[in-house]
C-alpha cells in the first residue's frame, strides 16, 4: 500500500496526489507512468508521473475526474492509502543534448508537460513552455511553469487567463518571431496535439508528442491505445507513450478514443450513486 502524504484540488475536476513510493521515485524520469489501484477491488489505470522527489521517496501523480476510478481516488483522503502503484513504466522523454525547446501543453496534459519542462530547464535549455485552458478557472500548475521555463506564454480560450487564443496561436507567433527550437514536444488533447504537429511540420521543427491519453491499462494487453505511427501499429503504453507528431495518425487514434466515452460515463454516473448513498447512510 501507498501512503498519500499530500492531497490538492487542483481546480473543480483535476486533483492531485503525492504518494509515498521511495523505488519509483528512485527511478522516475518525466515522461514516464506508473499504474495505480485505488483499492484492492479497483481497475488499475496508467497515470503520468507530473514530478517525483527522489530524497523524500514520493511521486506525485495528477487527474482529471472522467471516470469511474477516477473518482474514488478522488474520494481518497490526505493520510489514506493506494492499494498498490507500480512503475515506473514507459519510455523517458529524450532530453540530452537539447538547448532551446518549445514544450505545449493542453489542458490537464500541462501535468504530463511540467516535469518535462521542469528537467529541460534544470539541464540548461532555454525553454519556451505554452499552456492552454479554456478558461482561468481550470488553470494548473501555473507558478510550477514559471518558476521552470525561460519564457512562459499563458493562452485561454476565452481570454481570461493570459492571451485569448490557441496554443498553435502562440507557437506560431514564437516561430515566426525567429525562435529556433531543436525541438519541440507537445502533449493535450489529442485535437489540440494534432494541430500543433501540422504547424510544426511546416517549419520542419522536430516534434514529439504524448500519447499518454489514449492510452488504457498500461501493459499493451487490452490493445486500447494501438495507435498508427509511420504506417506501422504501436501501442502508446509499451512502445511510448512519445512518438514522432509528424508520423501519427491523429484522426484514427481520435475515432477510436471516441469509442470510450459512453462506457466511462455510465461508470462514473454508477461510482458518483454508490459514493452518495454511502455519505448517505454515514450521515
Amino acid at each position: 500500500m501507498n501512503k498519500i502524504v499530500v492531497r490538492k484540488a487542483l481546480n473543480p475536476t483535476v486533483t492531485l496526489l503525492t504518494v509515498e513510493a521511495p523505488l519509483i521515485a528512485r527511478k522516475a524520469e518525466p515522461g514516464q507512468f506508473v499504474i495505480v489501484r485505488p483499492d484492492a477491488e479497483g481497475e488499475r489505470i496508467p497515470l503520468t508521473i507530473a514530478d517525483f522527489d527522489r530524497g523524500a521517496g514520493t511521486v506525485t501523480i495528477i487527474f482529471q475526474i472522467v471516470g469511474a476510478t477516477t473518482e474514488k481516488l478522488n474520494h481518497l483522503p490526505e493520510g489514506g492509502y493506494l492499494a498498490d502503484m507500480a512503475g515506473p513504466l514507459g519510455r523517458a522523454t529524450h532530453t540530452e543534448g537539447l538547448k532551446k525547446v518549445a514544450v505545449v501543453g493542453g489542458g490537464v496534459g500541462c501535468a504530463i508537460a511540467y516535469p518535462v519542462t521542469k528537467k529541460l530547464f534544470e539541464q540548461g535549455a532555454e525553454v519556451h513552455a505554452v499552456a492552454g485552458f479554456r478558461t482561468k478557472d481550470l488553470v494548473i500548475l501555473e507558478e510550477d511553469f514559471a518558476a521552470h521555463s525561460t519564457l512562459f506564454k499563458r493562452m485561454s480560450d476565452d481570454g481570461s487567463w493570459g492571451e485569448k487564443g490557441l496554443v498553435t496561436d502562440a507557437l506560431k507567433a514564437l516561430i515566426e518571431a525567429g525562435n529556433r527550437y531543436d525541438e519541440v514536444i507537445t502533449i493535450g488533447p489529442l485535437i489540440m496535439m494534432k494541430f500543433v504537429c501540422a504547424l510544426t511540420k511546416q517549419y520542419g521543427i522536430k516534434t514529439v508528442a504524448s500519447m499518454n491519453p489514449i492510452m488504457i491499462d498500461g501493459t499493451g494487453m487490452c490493445g486500447g491505445c494501438r495507435l498508427t505511427v509511420g504506417g506501422e501499429t504501436k501501442f502508446a503504453c509499451v512502445d511510448g507513450p512519445e512518438f514522432d507528431g509528424h508520423l501519427i495518425d491523429f484522426d484514427e487514434a481520435m475515432s477510436r478514443g471516441r469509442m470510450y466515452q459512453d462506457f466511462e460515463r455510465r461508470a462514473y454516473d454508477a461510482a458518483c450513486r454508490l459514493f452518495r448513498a454511502a455519505e448517505g447512510r454515514a450521515q
